[in-house]
Protein backbone atom coordinates (compact mmCIF):
# COMPACT_ATOMS: atom_id res chain seq x y z
CA UNK A 1 0.00 0.00 0.00
CA UNK A 2 2.70 2.29 0.78
CA UNK A 3 5.10 1.90 -2.63
CA UNK A 4 1.52 2.11 -4.54
CA UNK A 5 0.93 5.69 -2.40
CA UNK A 6 5.00 6.55 -3.09
CA UNK A 7 4.23 5.57 -6.69
CA UNK A 8 1.24 7.82 -7.33
CA UNK A 9 3.00 10.96 -5.73
CA UNK A 10 6.02 10.35 -7.58
CA UNK A 11 3.85 10.33 -10.69
CA UNK A 12 2.32 13.27 -9.63
CA UNK A 13 5.45 15.16 -9.59
CA UNK A 14 6.93 14.06 -12.62
CA UNK A 15 3.66 15.21 -14.35
CA UNK A 16 3.58 18.10 -12.32
CA UNK A 17 7.23 18.64 -14.02
CA UNK A 18 6.46 18.09 -16.91
CA UNK A 19 3.51 20.15 -17.38
CA UNK A 20 5.37 23.36 -16.42
CA UNK A 21 8.16 23.04 -19.24
CA UNK A 22 5.76 23.84 -21.92
CA UNK A 23 4.35 26.68 -20.58
CA UNK A 24 8.02 28.09 -20.43
CA UNK A 25 9.34 27.33 -24.25
CA UNK A 26 5.95 28.21 -25.89
CA UNK A 27 6.87 31.69 -25.22
CA UNK A 28 9.97 31.77 -26.48
CA UNK A 29 9.38 29.34 -29.76
CA UNK A 30 7.11 32.42 -30.71
CA UNK A 31 9.14 34.84 -31.53
CA UNK A 32 12.01 32.02 -32.78
CA UNK A 33 10.33 29.50 -34.58
CA UNK A 34 6.35 30.19 -35.41
CA UNK A 35 6.44 26.69 -37.42
CA UNK A 36 7.96 24.09 -36.33
CA UNK A 37 7.80 24.71 -32.27
CA UNK A 38 4.12 25.01 -31.81
CA UNK A 39 3.85 21.51 -34.25
CA UNK A 40 6.31 20.07 -31.58
CA UNK A 41 5.31 20.69 -28.48
CA UNK A 42 1.31 20.67 -28.39
CA UNK A 43 1.54 16.67 -27.72
CA UNK A 44 3.83 16.84 -24.81
CA UNK A 45 1.50 19.95 -23.49
CA UNK A 46 -1.58 17.42 -24.20
CA UNK A 47 0.06 14.32 -22.52
CA UNK A 48 0.69 15.63 -19.05
CA UNK A 49 -2.17 17.12 -18.69
CA UNK A 50 -4.15 13.51 -19.39
CA UNK A 51 -1.74 12.28 -16.52
CA UNK A 52 -2.72 14.58 -14.32
CA UNK A 53 -6.73 13.77 -14.59
CA UNK A 54 -5.81 10.33 -14.62
CA UNK A 55 -3.51 10.25 -11.11
CA UNK A 56 -6.05 12.45 -9.08
CA UNK A 57 -8.59 9.71 -9.47
CA UNK A 58 -6.03 7.08 -8.36
CA UNK A 59 -5.12 8.84 -5.20
CA UNK A 60 -8.19 9.82 -4.29
CA UNK A 61 -8.36 9.08 -0.09
CA UNK A 62 -11.78 6.87 0.75
CA UNK A 63 -11.79 9.48 3.48
CA UNK A 64 -12.47 12.77 1.33
CA UNK A 65 -14.74 10.42 -1.51
CA UNK A 66 -18.53 11.54 -1.00
CA UNK A 67 -19.77 8.34 -2.30
CA UNK A 68 -17.56 6.48 0.48
CA UNK A 69 -19.23 5.02 3.99
CA UNK A 70 -16.46 7.20 5.07
CA UNK A 71 -17.55 10.55 4.32
CA UNK A 72 -20.08 9.72 7.33
CA UNK A 73 -18.45 11.00 10.28
CA UNK A 74 -21.14 10.76 12.85
CA UNK A 75 -22.94 8.24 15.14
CA UNK A 76 -26.26 8.95 16.48
CA UNK A 77 -28.25 7.73 19.64
CA UNK A 78 -31.62 7.63 21.23
CA UNK A 79 -31.99 9.66 24.37
CA UNK A 80 -30.00 9.38 26.91
CA UNK A 81 -28.32 6.42 25.93
CA UNK A 82 -23.98 5.59 24.94
CA UNK A 83 -24.69 2.31 23.02
CA UNK A 84 -23.73 2.20 19.25
CA UNK A 85 -27.13 1.84 17.61
CA UNK A 86 -27.03 -1.23 14.89
CA UNK A 87 -27.44 1.59 12.08
CA UNK A 88 -24.06 2.84 13.07
CA UNK A 89 -22.07 0.12 13.66
CA UNK A 90 -20.90 -0.65 9.64
CA UNK A 91 -20.08 3.31 9.65
CA UNK A 92 -17.92 2.83 13.05
CA UNK A 93 -16.51 -0.52 11.50
CA UNK A 94 -15.47 1.08 8.08
CA UNK A 95 -13.63 3.73 10.07
CA UNK A 96 -11.67 0.99 11.90
CA UNK A 97 -10.41 -0.99 8.78
CA UNK A 98 -9.53 2.27 7.70
CA UNK A 99 -7.50 3.25 10.10
CA UNK A 100 -5.57 -0.27 10.96
CA UNK A 101 -4.71 0.19 7.41
CA UNK A 102 -3.50 3.97 7.57
CA UNK A 103 -1.78 3.58 11.37
CA UNK A 104 -0.10 7.46 10.86
CA UNK A 105 -3.69 8.79 10.76
CA UNK A 106 -5.74 9.95 13.99
CA UNK A 107 -8.76 10.83 15.13
CA UNK A 108 -10.54 12.91 17.78
CA UNK A 109 -13.50 11.24 19.15
CA UNK A 110 -16.16 14.35 20.31
CA UNK A 111 -18.92 12.70 22.37
CA UNK A 112 -22.02 15.06 22.28
CA UNK A 113 -25.84 15.68 23.83
CA UNK A 114 -28.67 17.46 23.45
CA UNK A 115 -29.81 20.23 25.47
CA UNK A 116 -31.47 18.27 28.09
CA UNK A 117 -29.91 17.32 31.14
CA UNK A 118 -27.20 18.84 33.33
CA UNK A 119 -23.83 20.02 32.38
CA UNK A 120 -22.41 17.53 34.49
CA UNK A 121 -24.84 14.61 33.13
CA UNK A 122 -24.21 15.42 29.67
CA UNK A 123 -20.21 15.60 29.86
CA UNK A 124 -20.36 12.37 31.30
CA UNK A 125 -22.97 10.65 28.90
CA UNK A 126 -20.61 12.72 26.22
CA UNK A 127 -17.78 10.64 27.24
CA UNK A 128 -19.68 7.46 27.59
CA UNK A 129 -20.23 7.52 23.87
CA UNK A 130 -16.65 8.26 22.79
CA UNK A 131 -15.62 5.98 24.71
CA UNK A 132 -18.03 3.73 23.00
CA UNK A 133 -16.46 4.25 19.65
CA UNK A 134 -13.23 4.15 20.98
CA UNK A 135 -13.91 0.94 22.17
CA UNK A 136 -15.68 -0.57 19.01
CA UNK A 137 -12.54 0.99 16.92
CA UNK A 138 -9.83 -0.81 18.94
CA UNK A 139 -11.63 -4.16 18.13
CA UNK A 140 -11.70 -3.09 14.58
CA UNK A 141 -7.70 -3.34 15.14
CA UNK A 142 -7.14 0.45 15.66
CA UNK A 143 -4.17 0.99 17.45
CA UNK A 144 -5.26 3.27 21.18
CA UNK A 145 -2.65 5.82 20.55
CA UNK A 146 -4.04 7.16 17.01
CA UNK A 147 -7.22 8.16 19.11
CA UNK A 148 -8.24 10.32 21.77
CA UNK A 149 -11.40 11.25 22.84
CA UNK A 150 -12.85 14.13 24.25
CA UNK A 151 -16.81 15.42 25.64
CA UNK A 152 -18.62 18.24 24.93
CA UNK A 153 -21.89 17.56 26.48
CA UNK A 154 -24.32 20.30 25.19
CA UNK A 155 -21.79 22.86 24.12
CA UNK A 156 -21.28 21.57 20.64
CA UNK A 157 -24.81 21.53 19.33
CA UNK A 158 -25.16 20.85 15.34
CA UNK A 159 -29.19 22.12 15.70
CA UNK A 160 -30.51 24.59 17.79
CA UNK A 161 -34.08 24.01 17.92
CA UNK A 162 -35.68 22.73 20.63
CA UNK A 163 -37.56 19.81 19.01
CA UNK A 164 -36.45 15.99 18.92
CA UNK A 165 -35.69 15.99 14.97
CA UNK A 166 -33.00 18.84 16.46
CA UNK A 167 -32.25 16.92 19.51
CA UNK A 168 -31.45 13.83 17.46
CA UNK A 169 -28.61 15.81 15.48
CA UNK A 170 -27.20 16.80 18.74
CA UNK A 171 -26.60 13.18 20.69
CA UNK A 172 -23.49 12.14 18.27
CA UNK A 173 -20.20 11.19 18.64
CA UNK A 174 -18.15 12.95 16.15
CA UNK A 175 -14.86 11.48 14.44
CA UNK A 176 -12.74 14.06 13.72
CA UNK A 177 -9.30 13.10 11.58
Amino acid sequence: MKKLVISVVLVNLLAACASEKPKEPVAAPMSAAPAAAPVAEAPAAVEPAAAETAAPVAEIDELNDPDSILAKRSTHYPFDVSVIQEDDKPLVQAHAKYLSEHPERNVRLEGNCDERGSNEYNLALGQRRADGVRKMLQLGGVNASQMTTVSYGEEKPKATGHNEASWWQNRRTDIVY
